[in-house]
């Protein structure tokens, strides 16, 4: 990875800085000495928030950007890496949460705590508006899917990605639990030194 990069990470709904994943990806890069360039924000439940939030992380870094995205993650990476035209790293995500999230409009709680984590019926409105139909510049992404994703399909991921790098990945999870085997794969496409 490109010294001078930075790498912002977006975790999946309901989920933290604390996931899985993004511990991987936090360990990896303190192992190779990058820590301080990976930005992992708690997004809040308000699609329309979480990307105001990550616009004022990152607006500074637009020009040296790439992000790992996971599910609802993957969906806001998208929308971002359309926007600033950087790399993208897409892990089991969201293609279209619209027909998903509909069933979670109430109060919960996050994966990692007890905190509670409401999601509104109008966050709906706001997650179309993020809604990329066609990706342009295929090239810029990676798609890492898992066929055994029991959350969403991974044939409509295939599909809204063609064209960009995919590693299919036969079984596995929505997790993608044997993620530490991927992470040096997913860092090595977000240091591409080309702006895709």
């Amino acid at each position: 990875m490109n010294p001078a990069q930075v790498l912002l990470y977006l975790h999946g709904f309901r989920s933290s800085p604390k996931s899985f994943k993004a511990r991987v990806v936090h360990r990896r890069m303190t192992e190779l000495g990058r820590a301080q360039q990976l930005v992992c924000p708690q997004l809040p439940a308000s699609p329309k928030a979480a990307m105001e939030l990550v616009l004022n992380l990152v607006e500074r870094h637009q020009d040296r950007l790439a992000i790992v995205g996971s599910s609802l993650g993957g969906f806001y990476a998208t929308w971002l890496a359309e926007r600033f035209g950087c790399r993208a790293v897409l892990i089991n995500p969201a293609v279209d949460p619209l027909k998903n999230l509909a069933q979670h409009v109430g109060v919960t709680t996050a994966w990692h705590s007890d905190e509670p984590f409401e999601f509104r019926r109008e966050y709906i409105g706001e997650l179309a508006d993020l809604k990329v139909a066609n990706i342009t510049r295929p090239e810029r992404y990676f798609l890492l899917a898992a066929t055994g994703d029991e959350v969403l399909d991974y044939r409509d991921m295939v599909a809204h990605y063609a064209g960009a790098k995919q590693h299919v990945i036969e079984g596995s999870d929505h997790a993608v639990s044997a993620f530490e085997q991927y992470v040096d794969e997913v860092l090595d496409f977000c240091a591409g030194s080309d702006r895709a």
